[in-house]
């Protein structure tokens, strides 16, 4: 009787353990990878039965690092809500993205956060390219830390964390195109040299100096260095179809809008090798060596050498 008692009471426990309660003390979701929703802005962890969700405005991950020591701060509340869910069966994405989730499984506990902040210190993700040393922004982390957040739970308890990391969110974007031809053109009226595509633009206001219809000599060229003004480099994406009249204007056109715009950073070097092909005839191969680009806090190199382009002067 003793014995059928004690298989008895092993039982009801492994029971009670079975229902679907949940008997945790900690959240520890570090182990997780981040996912998002295409169709809302929510950002979250599962596993097994359990979600961690953060709901914050999309506009909040900029594609730029932030500061060094200064993370883009919200508290947490109505507009940057942290939420844990605990479901009565295995949870997936489409529990929490899905316009009519289903309707199992359910949720069986849920805590709100209801005071903290939230930290997220941004990154650019970038892609080396060994043969030349350039580097080219393929994305940007986001990692996420909760300061003295506060879970209240439905019995009205509180569980304190005064530091839990969320982790990171990683946004991919894709690379600038730098699908240039190679053949340079220069305004005659500001002698700024400029080669385009369909959607971006890539122009020099360069030193005059170096482009002498003069032919150099073997393994000498002409140097100079990327400046805010001489040797000024700028790279421009566009919203729109580029065309070859928004270039040398006394004015720069309204149209197409500049969706992003880099500047070469001070410092790195422009080569120009000038041969000829007739008594009048001039062609200058423009080399940019060790030069970087840079947007705010974002920043890619061109790499060891980037051959700009080739342009035909006539004397």
């Amino acid at each position: 009787m003793k014995r059928f008692l004690g298989i008895l009471v092993c039982l009801l426990a492994l029971a009670s353990c079975d229902d679907g309660d949940l008997i945790v003390d900690t959240i520890d979701f570090s182990a997780v990878t981040t996912s998002s929703c295409p169709d809302n802005n929510l950002i979250f962890k599962l596993k097994e039965s359990e979600a961690l969700i953060l709901n914050i405005p999309e506009e909040t991950f900029v594609n730029d690092p932030t500061d060094p020591n200064a993370p883009i701060k919200l508290d947490i509340g109505s507009a940057n809500q942290v939420v844990y869910n605990f479901y009565n069966g295995k949870v997936v994405a489409d529990n929490l993205c899905a316009l009519i989730p289903p309707a199992i499984p359910s949720i069986n506990k849920q805590w709100f956060a209801s005071s903290g902040v939230i930290e997220i210190t941004t990154t650019a993700v970038k892609k080396l390219d060994e043969t030349n040393n350039s580097t080219r922004i393929t994305g940007y982390n986001h990692n996420i830390i909760f300061k003295n957040i506060t879970f209240k739970k439905e019995d009205n308890t509180t569980q304190f964390y005064e530091t839990f990391p969320f982790g990171d969110y990683l946004k991919n974007i894709d690379p600038l195109p730098f699908n240039f031809s190679e053949l340079l053109q220069i305004c005659s009226n500001n002698g700024q040299v400029y080669v385009f595509s369909e959607s971006a633009s890539f122009t020099l206001d360069i030193d005059p100096a170096l482009i002498a219809n003069e032919v150099t000599p073997i393994n000498s060229p002409r140097v100079g260095t990327i400046g805010p003004v001489k040797n000024k480099l700028a790279y421009r994406l566009f919203n729109s179809v580029l065309r070859s009249d928004y270039f040398c204007q006394p004015t720069t056109p309204i149209l197409p809008t500049i969706k992003e715009e880099w500047f070469g950073r001070t410092g790195g070097t422009v080569e120009v090798t000038t041969t000829t092909s007739g008594p009048n005839t001039f062609k200058h191969t423009i080399v940019f060596k060790n030069v970087t680009l840079e947007k705010d806090n974002s920043n890619f190199q061109l790499g060891n050498n980037y051959k700009y382009g080739e342009l035909q002067t006539i004397k």
